[in-house]
């Protein structure tokens, strides 16, 4: 047990108006199961890299510990999964296989390519050579993206049984689940409190009321400020003035009162203008969670769609069968099962991209749907260009990402610049500019931060969108669906 220690921590990107951190401190043990928080752009993956050593900064970071990266790139993921973590631990095979047993993962994979195994058993293969490895503390950026119901809920236990590392996750239920300590970046600041997600929520919305009510006595303050400088540049500009007034005047003398007002004026300018951006400075950690607008269209009858005993074979094998519901107006329909068990492939037979081998299934002809994919691979170029080609109105499409807390200094920027989530924050954005029947959204909330997420769920409850959905936040499917398809 040990003491992470960030001293005046500074850093900020060349191609960036303002640094990530400003000189910012804090303290963490190495014993914590950590969760680390805040909204997309904040630094999480960038404070990742810098306790790695990976960036250059000013200030101090010291820890008497290994950081290791999760998950981290394996160089040729044709050789057997065994050697893989092997030449990450060092350990024997009989520790990894009883490491591997906490993980309810089947042994078998061990003696199989990397290549070849679910992304479910990539990832606790790769937990578990890690936490093999001695002296090791975890940086864990969004672990469980992908991952399903089942195998989340094995990683939250099997996280529970270990100590010493950061989460980086915006899934409630696991850092409700695995969290004793959260670190949040704030707008100005960093947090770190005893507790988990809940217990930060909690103590986040008590100090956003109190904090709303001291920027408002700061707003005031600062509009106060700024009428005093108006008025002693008034006074000066006066005195100045009746130098040239009707009648007989001493100018000297007047000239030598007005410059001394001047002066006078000058020194309380500079005050008030330092009293203002010390009151500015003041402004608090308040996040900004703006109520989202979507107008969707309401369609001509209650059934927009059905599907009936369907099924999907792929290279012989059956990726589901059976699959039966309708799609009747105002429904939030929830695809739930295992990775693999074909919920992105019935979105695609669903809208016409990929032939079904069995059943029937329809969509009716004039339904307009609007699609966000699973990868964010359709974002590209300028913002201006992307809204052209989804032929959706720009000035809309930014207006709802300055809501997602979507920094402006993005627009002028190439998406491929982009971090996932703020690629994901884009398709969100032109879904809910279209004017659609039927929003259908493959996991719309990987990589969106928990703000973002909560504003999306009061959204979807407010204006009853139909929807067909797959996600694997326990958070959103409890609150947003009304059907629970199966798979």
């Amino acid at each position: 047990m040990s003491l992470i220690s960030v001293n005046n921590l500074t850093f900020g990107y060349d191609s960036a108006l303002e640094n990530v951190f400003d000189h910012v401190s804090f303290h963490m043990d190495t014993s914590w199961r950590l969760g680390l928080i805040g909204r997309n752009g904040r630094g999480k993956s960038t404070l990742l890299k810098l306790l790695k050593g990976e960036m250059v900064y000013s200030g101090s970071i010291t820890a008497d510990t290994d950081f290791y990266s999760f998950p981290y790139e394996v160089a040729d993921k044709s050789e057997l999964t065994v050697e893989i973590i092997r030449a990450q631990c060092g350990r024997e095979d009989w520790e990894i296989i009883k490491e591997l047993n906490t993980l309810s993962c089947d042994c078998g994979v061990l003696y199989r390519p990397f290549d070849t195994l679910s992304m479910g058993e990539q990832t606790k293969c790769l937990l578990s050579a890690v936490f093999l490895t001695d002296n090791a503390f975890l940086l864990m950026d969004e672990p469980t993206n992908h991952l399903d119901s089942d195998t989340r809920k094995t990683v939250a236990e099997y996280l529970k049984s270990k100590k010493g590392f950061i989460l980086v996750s915006h899934n409630r239920f696991l850092l409700n689940e695995v969290c004793d300590h959260i670190i949040s970046i704030n707008r100005n600041s960093i947090d770190v409190i005893s507790g988990n997600y809940d217990v930060w929520q909690d103590s986040f919305e008590k100090r956003e009321q109190f904090e709303k009510s001291q920027n408002e006595k700061i707003r005031k303050d600062i509009k106060r400020l700024e009428i005093s400088a108006r008025r002693s540049a008034a006074w000066s500009d006066k005195t100045e003035s009746s130098k040239f007034g009707g009648g007989p005047v001493d100018r000297g003398y007047i000239g030598h009162k007005a410059a001394k007002i001047m002066s006078r004026a000058k020194s309380y300018d500079k005050r008030i203008a330092r009293q203002k951006t010390e009151k500015e400075k003041l402004l608090s950690d308040t996040e900004n969670s703006f109520p989202l607008k979507l107008s969707p269209q309401i369609y001509r009858s209650n059934i927009l769609g059905y599907a009936k005993n369907l099924s999907l074979s792929l290279y012989g094998n059956t990726v589901f069968s059976d699959i039966s519901f309708e799609i009747s107006r105002g429904d939030r329909i929830a695809l739930k099962g295992k990775n693999g068990c074909g919920k992105s492939s019935l979105i695609k037979i669903l809208l016409g991209e990929l032939t079904h081998t069995g059943g029937e299934y329809k969509i009716n002809g004039d339904v307009k749907i609007s699609y966000i994919s699973q990868s964010g691979e359709d974002v590209s170029g300028l913002l201006s260009d992307y809204a052209a080609r989804a032929g959706i109105e720009y000035d809309l499409c930014l207006a709802i990402l300055n809501k997602l807390d979507f920094s402006s200094e993005l627009y002028a920027r190439p998406a491929e610049t982009y971090s996932l989530g703020q690629k994901k924050k884009v398709q969100i954005a032109k879904s809910l500019c279209e004017r659609a029947h039927l929003y259908i959204w493959d996991e719309p909330m990987n990589y969106i931060d928990i703000i973002s997420r909560v504003q999306l769920e009061n959204l979807i409850l407010e204006y009853t969108p139909t929807m067909i959905f797959v996600e694997h936040d326990e958070t959103f499917c409890e609150r947003v669906a009304t059907k629970i398809i199966h798979m």
